[in-house]
Parts: C-alpha cells; structure tokens; sequence
C-alpha cells in the first residue's frame, strides 16, 4: 500500500486509487494531483491500496479487497490483511473511492445510503446517477467507512481515467479541501439496489438493457447462450453487463428520488429516467 500527502498536517480527507488492480483509473488521478500539487486547505491522504494486484493487472491476488472489509491481520489472504491495515488509515476521513466498470461509459456514485454525505457531495459530481447499495455492502467499504465510491466509466480506457482527475478535483472541491468553489449543485437521480440478477454458468451472455433505463415487464433484458431472460416485473440495471461478474449479470434497482433540485417521488415501477 502507498501512501502519499498533499498539505500539511493530519489528513481529514483521503483519495483512494486501485481497490482493484485492473481499475488503474485511480492511479492516474493521484499521480495527477502529486504532479499538479495543488494548495490545499484540508490536508488530503492520497492511497493506492493493492499495489501487488495492480503490478499484476489482475482484480485481485487471492480474493476480492472490497468483499472482505474489515479484515484481519492475522488472516491467510493478502487482501484481507490489506483491508485491516487500509481501514485503519481511512478511520475518521472523508473518503473518495475510485473504480472503474465493464458495464457503463460514464461517471457513477455509488454509496451506502443517500443520506448526509452522499447529499453534500454527489450534487458537485460529474456523475449520471447515485447507486444506494444499501443491503448488499457485506464485506465492502462502504459499511465501515465514510466513503463515496465512484465508477469513472469503462474500465482501462483513457477516458475513464480523464474522468477520475475530473472527479477528484470536483470532490476536493465539494469538501473544501482547494480554495476554488465548487461546482453548481446538480440534480442527480438515486437508484436503490433491490436484488442480484444471477446467470448460470454458460457459454455465451449477452445484455440487452441500457443501464438506469427502465425495464419493462415481459421486456427481454439479457440472453444465456441464446436463451433471452424477460423481466417479470419492471426494473432499472444498475452494474449490469454480460461479463463484468462471474456469477451475475448485475443488479435490478429501483428509481427512489434525486440528490440536489426538487425532491422527485419514489416511482419504481413507472417513471423512467432518459440521463
């Protein structure tokens, strides 16, 4: 694990880079912001956390980091000593996690719940949407830390890690932690996860939906080996893509409001959401 500062002093805010290894978004955001040095007014703690994982290109070495927080040091596997030791450097601060996907191009939040932290920060985002993961968070960071988690867009690309130098930069903002103001607030609107989409092991997937368009009921979604599975009931993907998970395409979620604007009635079932 690395760990770099900018500004003196005890942080109160950390950037967090490679929970994943392939995911080398991050990376190229902290080195960013060491090349760029900017004047801080918060002391910010830069990581880059699986630094055996990202040597390799690979997700993970042994297991996944971001499912077996909080860790041990007395553990078999090198990511769960690593989530221990990572958890004690992120205690007290506020966190900006960054990812990347196989499943969307563009900039996502995704956070326990839509409450105080993710309202004063997400709104100053470049992000198309914020994903509650309330419910499905065992063993990832988000349960035991103050952490927004963003997925910069495709993972690998030069887009994506365009996208995380712009996402840390409106972040640091947000918090206070540079001198210039922060963005305008932004109406962003809040999907709550509401189940896993499994698929069985097979040779071929591929996904229909668009991510965060509504599903309609009796609509066809997603295929396993040319076999198309059809939405029972009206639903949003959220993550979801035909390779991006071993076990599952990825989730169905529920539209429930919006973060900055007007408040927007919960509407599952019937309101759609065109980005």
């Amino acid at each position: 694990m690395r760990i770099e500062q900018l500004g003196d002093g005890e942080p109160e805010v950390a950037i967090l880079a490679a929970v994943h290894g392939d995911e080398p978004s991050g990376v190229h955001a902290v080195e960013r912001l060491l090349a760029d040095d900017p004047a801080v007014e918060r002391p910010v703690k830069l990581i880059v956390a699986n630094e055996r994982a990202l040597a390799r290109g690979v997700r993970y070495t042994q297991t996944d980091l971001n499912r077996v927080f909080p860790g041990s040091p007395e553990a078999d596997t090198h990511e769960e000593r690593l989530a221990h030791d990572l958890l004690n450097e992120l205690r007290g601060l506020t966190t900006f996690s960054i990812h990347s996907t196989q499943s969307y191009d563009e900039p996502f939040a995704v956070v326990d719940e839509a409450g105080s932290l993710a309202d004063a920060v997400c709104p100053y985002l470049s992000v198309d949407a914020v994903v509650e993961a309330t419910g499905f968070t065992e063993g990832r960071l988000v349960e035991y830390a103050d952490v927004v988690e963003v997925e910069c867009g495709l993972q690998g690309t030069s887009k994506a890690a365009e996208n995380a130098v712009t996402l840390v930069y409106e972040f640091l903002a947000a918090v206070g932690a540079l001198p210039s103001e922060r963005a305008d607030a932004q109406e962003v609107p809040v999907f709550r996860l509401r189940k896993l989409v499994p698929k069985r092991t097979a040779e071929e997937y591929a996904v229909f939906a668009a991510n965060f368009q509504r599903v309609s009921a009796g609509e066809p979604f997603a295929a396993i080996d040319g076999e198309k599975l059809v939405a029972d009931e009206p639903f949003y993907p959220v993550l979801m893509s035909p390779y991006g998970y071993e076990e599952e395409f990825g989730y169905a979620g529920e539209l429930t409001g919006q973060l900055g604007g007007d408040p927007v009635q919960s509407d599952s079932a019937t309101r759609s959401y065109t980005g």
